[in-house]
């Protein structure tokens, strides 16, 4: 079987053409034949099926595109040729051979033509051309289509071009003629295209053709796009013009030119793996005249590597020579190589006679910009400190080519000269794990994968990591590498074992880390102690003790030096190797104290922001201290729950390291009340899992305090938090000592909510009368407390006892009562648990669609709050009642969002449930009859927490 991209979209088994469906459905295989052998997300095809605006059944209308495909690929014998199209981790891949899609047969063509040389580059080259039938992915409707349309039309441009080139280079002019002047026509503002035209007219014999095309094209582009055409077409146009190649400007030097011209290039280095982004913005540069690029990136990361691999690629751009010098900016020894060093370098290679360079550095440089000027040379300028060693070093002539490599963004560059910059980050973990195979063998490799795995994990895609890794992994190689990663394992050893010297990792962080200025190197160090994987600004300026303007003036020299990187607006995070390093750093260079009175800053800041998002979140719950402790920090602004939410889904992952940090450092006072400031958005958010060790941890940090309001909130929230989790080992224990506690400490509104919390564990365990007495309970000291949200609460856990009890005419006045007063009081929670308690009641009584309306303002209101907690209970719900209807689709496609919300939350018996009811183990669309028959359900109930 065999598919087709570049043309119509389609698929013939033999000779047999296949009928793939309508376009949407062609849209689904393109897609999936684009992707071959990596799934696609559900979501992701879903967007490029109908791009911003996806109807309400885009999900079973996809499902079916696929079911409609497998059952073609069935029919056609594709199963016995190994193609298959299978589900995989939320999405759909399609497995096929390679060879058998027309777009993948092309690619290697051509890059076997690249590879190749000579008449057989022209063979194959031209047969990869032959497989295109029309534009790509014809028949295919959407955005996407059209965006992959383009990139696959630019891979057919470059593979004609470089067709086009191989005939001029045989002399082979005649035979390219109608199908570059048929391409050029169809891009008639590809300048490359107009180029080759151009010389394969003249070199036919048709000058004043080439002229007349040319003079076409340029009035086109000034009238159209209002621009001139670009360096290569200008100087294309020159050349004919002259009848030959403009000639380099006289230049008068000291002494003849040697014969042979400078190639000053290292060696290229060995195993060199992906960066295909980096090189492909390097070739698109290297068009440009007078171009100056700079590679950017943390030591270690591999610049060097890359401006040499794209070097030695690249050298027929550069006939007249290549000049390198390293510059040791950055060298550990401090070695660092002056412009005017350089300068009588670069003269000597230019055959400049010893004695005939001047002695200052201005002449030197005004006598080196003259002898290459006109040249087209390659000059690279390795590890560069700043932008003013570096100056001289340019030349005034726009036909060289100038690369640097440096640890600093070199800003004054890009502003005076207009320098390209391109960043290196670290390798993905495929392209290391290619490096890594390709050093030390693939069968190595692939004996002890899960080994490896752990070693990429510990190298963090740090290309000099890996090299010091596979260097003693080759040096061993009858040693398991178990060996490494137990080494690598404990972080306190990590650099140790990647330690090689001046070149090791240690030895690269060093000496990036001695150029910083004095307080650019205390928050270096400082950062490294702070917890999380990022950090925000103004954590960053709690953390140094500083105002955020300053702040941020500091870490931009971090990030200037690429110790840090800004990887989200204002966000800013280390490499792992790095934080290791920072953290030498403050045990070194930070005095203990400072460290400390560091980390309690933070600490402050992250307890005040989150208590001030919980206070919001849940404003009607019964606080237990009117404010929290934060050693002077101001609070992040927030004014609002939707603010709130923000600042927590941002902050969440630092907030949490800061109390585990808090609980390491048995700083207890701050430890639990960073666990109440947490509690509501835990809640709101189903950090379940989070939440029990946030209490268990707050637990033992209240009992060494000893005081008692403290003692009872922690086993108040840690017996309600495991409970909703799914645990009942000591649930009761822990909450009825909270009630003792509370009751002994005078605090009656928090035993209120004990009560009302006690009752929502026994209802979930379908101990309902139980559960109503502590509703009542809680109902009645409300009540007495004038607790308005209180009673609310309690009145809904009361009406929702009373429905599991099939008390259903009881039940719904309570649950009407309670939605009166948390609409009165303005709390959404309440609301969006109040109606979801009065559609599971009319549900019971019959009322499918009216408890279908009730569900549905609850669903919508918990997304409007954010409660992904509770928004997966009213789906199940409302799955049933249509389901109760007969409308076996959009129940099922409730189901189906509450089952991903389950699963994403961790809740395994809620989520087995709910697939029973795909499996048909307990089908709800059979719903019981509203009679006193009827039993109770087995859902979860609503009541606020």
């Amino acid at each position: 079987m065999d598919f087709q991209l570049l043309g119509p979209v389609g698929a013939t088994a033999g000779r047999r053409r296949v009928d793939l469906g309508p376009p949407r459905q062609r849209c689904v295989l393109a897609v999936l034949l684009v992707e071959a052998g990596s799934a696609v997300p559900t979501e992701q095809l879903i967007d490029r099926l109908w791009e911003q605006h996806p109807p309400r059944e885009a999900r079973s209308t996809l499902y079916s595109y696929v079911t409609r495909i497998r059952a073609v690929l069935q029919s056609s014998g594709a199963a016995a040729e190994g193609v298959a199209l299978v589900r995989r981790a939320g999405g759909y891949l399609l497995d096929v051979p390679p060879e058998q899609v027309d777009l993948n047969r092309f690619r290697r063509l051509v890059k076997d033509g690249r590879a190749a040389g000579g008449e057989r580059a022209g063979s194959l080259l031209r047969r990869a051309l032959a497989l295109w039938k029309a534009d790509a992915l014809t028949g295919v409707p959407g955005m996407w289509a059209e965006r992959t349309r383009a990139q696959l039309e630019d891979e057919r441009v470059m593979a004609y071009l470089a067709y086009a080139d191989n005939r001029v280079d045989g002399g082979r002019y005649e035979e390219l003629l109608p199908g570059l002047r048929a391409l050029a026509a169809s891009h008639p503002f590809d300048e490359r295209l107009t180029a080759r035209l151009m010389t394969v007219l003249e070199r036919c014999g048709r000058q004043a053709e080439a002229l007349h095309l040319y003079e076409r094209v340029r009035t086109q582009l000034a009238e159209q796009l209002g621009v001139d055409p670009g360096p290569e077409l200008r100087r294309r146009h020159l050349e004919l013009l002259s009848s030959a190649p403009v000639p380099a400007p006289m230049v008068l030097v000291p002494r003849q030119l040697p014969r042979q011209l400078p190639r000053q290039l290292p060696m290229a280095p060995t195993g060199f793996q992906g960066r295909a982004r980096e090189l492909a913005e390097l070739n698109r540069a290297a068009g440009t005249d007078g171009l100056i690029v700079a590679l950017v990136g943390p030591g270690g990361v591999g610049k060097t590597s890359l401006a040499l691999h794209w070097a030695h690629r690249s050298l027929d751009r550069f006939p007249d020579g290549q000049l390198y010098a390293n510059l040791r900016g950055f060298s550990p020894a401090g070695e660092h190589l002056p412009a005017s060093t350089v300068l009588r370098d670069f003269l000597e290679a230019l055959g400049v006679e010893p004695s005939a360079i001047p002695p200052g550095g201005d002449a030197r440089a005004a006598l080196y910009r003259s002898l290459i000027a006109g040249r087209r040379m390659l000059v690279v300028l390795d590890d560069v400190r700043d932008a003013a060693e570096v100056t001289p070093l340019l030349p005034g002539s726009l036909t060289c080519t100038v690369v640097l490599t440096s640890r600093h963004r070199l800003a004054g560059l890009a502003v005076a000269y207009g320098t390209s910059v391109v960043s290196l980050d670290v390798l993905s973990p495929g392209e290391a794990r290619t490096l890594l195979s390709r050093r030390i063998g693939a069968a190595r490799v692939e004996t002890e994968a899960r080994t490896v795995t752990s070693l990429l994990e510990y190298c963090g895609g740090l290309p000099l990591a890996l090299g010091v890794l596979a260097s003693r992994a080759t040096a061993h190689p009858e040693f398991p590498l178990s060996m490494l990663a137990e080494e690598l394992e404990e972080e306190s050893d990590r650099l140790d074992a990647l330690d090689a010297g001046d070149a090791g990792v240690r030895a690269v962080f060093a000496s990036s880390y001695r150029a910083l200025s004095p307080i650019a190197a205390r928050a270096f160090g400082l950062l490294g102690c702070a917890p999380g994987p990022s950090i925000g600004l103004p954590a960053i300026a709690a953390l140094l003790g500083l105002p955020i303007p300053r702040a941020r003036t500091v870490v931009r020299m971090l990030e200037a030096a690429h110790l840090v990187q800004q990887h989200a607006p204002a966000r800013y995070r280390m490499h792992d190797l790095v934080r290791l390093y920072a953290m030498e750093v403050a045990g070194r260079d930070v005095p203990a104290d400072a460290r400390e009175a560091a980390l309690r800053r933070l600490v402050g800041f992250y307890l005040r922001g989150a208590y001030a998002a919980g206070r919001l979140l849940y404003p009607h719950r019964v606080d237990i201290e009117p404010a929290a402790c934060g050693d002077g920090v101001v609070p992040p602004p927030m004014g609002t729950a939707g603010q709130a939410l923000a600042w927590c889904d941002t902050e969440y992952v630092g907030v949490l390291a800061a109390f585990r940090l808090a609980a390491a450092h048995t700083w207890d006072d701050a430890a639990w009340r960073l666990a109440w400031a947490l509690d509501a958005y835990c809640l709101r958010r189903a950090h379940l899992a989070d939440l029990v060790e946030i209490w268990t941890v707050a637990t033992r940090a209240v009992d060494r305090l000893g005081e008692p309001l403290p003692r009872a909130a922690a086993r108040w929230r840690l017996g309600l938090s495991r409970a909703i989790f799914g645990e009942r080992d000591g649930v009761l224990g822990l909450l009825r000592t909270a009630v003792a506690l509370f009751a002994r400490a005078g605090a009656a509104g928090c035993q209120a909510q004990v009560h009302q919390s006690i009752g929502l564990v026994m209802s979930r365990w379908k101990e309902h009368e139980p559960a109503l007495h502590h509703a009542r309970r809680a109902l009645a000291m409300s009540r007495t407390l004038g607790n308005v949200n209180g009673e609310a609460n309690a009145l809904n856990s009361m009406a929702w006892c009373l429905s599991q009890l099939r008390r259903y005419d009881l039940a719904l006045p309570h649950a009407e009562r309670a939605l009166w007063l948390f609409r009165g009081g303005d709390d959404p929670d309440g609301e969006a648990a109040a109606l979801d308690s009065m559609g599971y009641i009319v549900h019971q009584m019959g009322r499918y669609r009216e408890a279908i309306g009730y569900y549905t303002s609850a669903i919508r209101k918990r997304r409007m709050i954010g409660n992904v907690g509770q928004e997966p209970d009213s789906l199940v719900r409302i799955g049933d009642s249509y389901a109760a209807l007969g409308e076996s689709c959009h129940a099922r496609a409730a189901w189906r969002r509450a089952l991903a919300l389950y699963r994403r939350q961790h809740r395994v018996s809620e989520a087995e449930q709910v697939q029973a009811r795909f499996d048909g183990a307990r089908p709800p669309w059979r719903p019981p009859r509203p009679s006193a028959r009827h039993g109770p359900s087995r859902a979860a109930p609503p009541a606020s927490c």
